[in-house]
Parts: C-alpha cells; structure tokens; sequence
C-alpha cells in the first residue's frame, strides 16, 4: 500500500489509519513542477511528509513527476485559458499524476493499492466499486475526482472519506503528528495559492481590448481576455459592480454586466465519464466546486438544466445521484 504524502495533515492521517488496519505502508511524496517565479512550498511540503513517515515508522519514497506535471497539466491549463477556455487543473492533475503516473510507479515498485487523503468514499455496490460524497460535506472533493475509472477505485483507497475534518485533526494531535496543526493548502495542485492572472501573464501576452456593456457600447478596456472567465468580477474606476456575461478571446473582447447573468439551459458535453453505469435521464450536478447540487438531464452528450446558467466552456461538470454517488463527469464543450 503506497500512499502519496503531501506534507498536509489529511494524507498523514491517512498513512496512519492504514497502518493501524494492517496494511504495509510506504509513504509516497510526489515533486511537482515549480516555476521559478513564484515561491513555492514543495521543499517544505516533502520535510513535512519525511517527517509524517519517520514518525509514523513506515518507508518513504520519492517520486519527481515534474515533468509530468508541466507538459501534461500546467501546458494543457495554459493552452485553455489562451483557446478562450475555463479548465480546472487540480482534474487534470489528479487524473494524470496522482491517479495515472503515480499509481504506475507504486505498481511498478509493488504496491497493491494506492491511498491519497482526499475527501470521497469508495463504496461496494454488488459486485463493483462506487465513487461517492465524502462524511464531510463542507469538504467533500468528489468534484476533482470525476475522472476516475472502475478499475482506478478497485485498487485505490480514500481513507479519511468517512471521517469530518474535525475528527482528522483530533486523530493527529491524539497520535502526536509533526504536521497535526498544518494548515491546508489551497490553490492549484502542487503550487498553492497563486493569482491566476500574474501566472497566466507569463506564459500569455497582454492584448488591449474592449471591455462593453449589453448593448455593445464600450466602457472600458481589459489587457487580455484569456485572463478572465465568465460571471468574474471586473473592477471598474467608476466603482461598479461588473461581472463577464461573454468572453470572445478572437477579438478580444469583453461583455459585462451589472448581474453575472445570461447563459443557456443546456450545454453540449464532451470527454465524459461514466462511472458506474451508463447516464440516467434524471441526475444531478454541479459545474463549481462546493456549487449546490442542480438537477439536470443528460442525453446524448447534452445536459439540460432547469433555468438557465452561465458556464464557462472548459469547466469540469459532475453527476451525482440523490444518495450521494458520482455517476460521472464531463467537460463542457
């Protein structure tokens, strides 16, 4: 059993409940990809997780996935953003890294199973395994992990699924963990917090355009559409309130409104994943993280939502059903 070890309190928690089911535990530190421009926590991260192992007792491994990780998720995030795209990278980063490359290395060196401290559950239905909300809902990431597969849940495990965040941090003080008081990280994966537009900006050229209201009559200009998304706030010198209802990255320019408003009720599909079943007609979804869940229907590659909604083209899309299982996930086209 190899689990990946990201310096954070929810993955040593993690190590630490499979030891104490029996299993044989090698903790696993991924080396991500850092620019040099920004100050990055990989250094600190991998001595909080060699210390998480020592205290624990278990073997601890290496695994620089850099590469990896610029070529397969920071250059695919950045080509997005520049086609006019919203992508989510923490998706991509979880189904290529930590779920992909990751787990052909622990196989490689034996590992059975691999463990991440993520916030799902993995539950038996019949003869399968099922993706499925986490115990703590205000934690829940069963968002990020649409990508995952039948045979990616058979050997993977999510030990603190059932548990609240409370409950992981009371069992780190009890067994005395080096990093029981670590903050989580937060921002993209590996990277942490960063502001979108200052790392977008180094990789995309800033282009003046119009920024315009509802009926075409120019307000202001930007310095690159690529650097906003739909329903974000764009300040104004006047103080107002502003929010992008259309993005057009061809000519540069912007479409705001007093009110993150327009969008359609139905959005094509594209890059789905069915998890347990095929797609029932009836489901609900959340296109943001944490978002309340939406009922909608899927048909051929379509989902239709009960009003309309103003969703950025790229962004991850969820379903779930009412007891709290993901039946899949998709991009939006």
């Amino acid at each position: 059993m190899f689990v990946g070890l990201s310096g954070g309190v929810d993955s040593a928690v993690s190590a630490h409940l499979l030891k104490e089911a029996g299993y044989d535990v090698t903790g696993v530190f991924i080396r991500g990809w850092e620019p040099n421009f920004l100050p990055c926590t990989g250094a600190a991260d991998r001595l909080s997780s060699m210390q998480v192992a020592a205290h624990l007792g278990i073997p601890f491994k290496t695994y620089d996935l850099s590469e990896e990780y610029k070529t397969k998720v920071v250059d695919y995030f950045v080509n997005e953003y520049r086609e006019g795209r919203t992508p989510n990278p923490d998706v991509m980063c979880n189904r290529v890294i930590k779920f992909g490359a990751m787990w052909d290395l622990a196989r490689a060196d034996g590992a059975d199973y691999i463990a991440t401290g993520h916030y799902a559950q993995i539950v038996d239905v019949g003869e399968n395994k099922q993706l499925a909300v986490s115990k703590d809902s205000e934690k829940d990431q069963t968002y990020f992990l649409w990508t995952l597969t039948p045979d990616d849940l058979e050997h993977t495990l999510f030990p603190v699924g059932n548990l609240k965040k409370n409950e992981v941090r009371a069992t780190a003080k009890k067994i005395k963990l080096p990093n029981a008081e670590r903050k989580d990280s937060q921002g993209l994966c590996f990277l942490g917090h960063v502001d979108m537009k200052s790392f977008l900006s180094r990789y995309l050229p800033e282009v003046h355009g119009d920024i315009v209201d509802l009926q075409g009559t120019k307000i202001g200009e930007h310095d690159g559409a690529w650097f906003y998304t739909l329903g974000q706030h764009v300040p104004q010198a006047t103080g107002e309130r502003l929010f992008v209802v259309k993005r057009d990255v061809a000519n540069q320019t912007l479409v705001v409104s007093h009110k993150p408003r327009g969008g359609t009720r139905s959005y094509p599909l594209r890059e789905a994943n069915w998890i347990h079943r095929a797609p029932k007609s009836k489901l609900f979804a959340r296109y943001r993280y944490r978002q309340e869940l939406l009922p909608v229907i899927v048909s051929d590659n379509v989902v239709v939502f009960g009003q309309d909604e103003l969703i950025a083209e790229g962004q991850s899309i969820v379903f779930y059903t009412p007891g709290g299982a993901v039946e899949g996930g998709a991009i939006i086209g």
